[in-house]
């Protein structure tokens, strides 16, 4: 079951991408006093932009990515598994641990992939420009 939630993140995160990036760039376009919204963006704003939408998407999906991991444990010396279910994880945890039992180890996971994902987003859009520029030169 959680492995179904996971399948999400990169939907949350794109999903924030797109609706951050209109944003920013109606923002920008009326700062400058510009028509066209999408070339008012840079590669800072990609970068930002990129990092925001997968601190979103972590912050959503890393609790389930706890609860996986979790019911991945090796089981006890006798045998028998730390929890039965996700859902015993998800109680256990919330047990003892509270809300932050659920994001226990989430900076180095963004510390790894918010960099990573800025870099994305960067060349995405500036691959995805200079492809508009060479069809529009056709």
């Amino acid at each position: 079951m959680p492995g179904l939630f996971l399948v999400s993140h990169g939907a949350i995160q794109f999903t924030a991408y797109e609706e951050l990036r209109k944003v920013a760039a109606s923002f920008k376009s009326e700062r400058n006093k510009s028509n066209a919204a999408d070339e008012v963006l840079n590669s800072v704003d990609f970068a930002f932009l990129g990092a925001t939408s997968k601190v979103i998407a972590i912050l959503f999906t890393y609790p389930f990515q706890v609860v996986r991991a979790r019911l991945q444990q090796r089981p006890g010396v006798d045998g028998t598994p730390r929890y039965a279910d996700g859902w015993h994880v998800v109680k256990e945890t919330a047990r003892f641990e509270g809300v932050r039992g659920f994001y226990k180890g989430i900076m180095p996971n963004l510390l790894k992939n918010v960099p990573a994902s800025s870099i994305t987003f960067i060349v995405y859009e500036n691959v995805l420009k200079m492809l508009k520029s060479v069809r529009t030169e056709d």
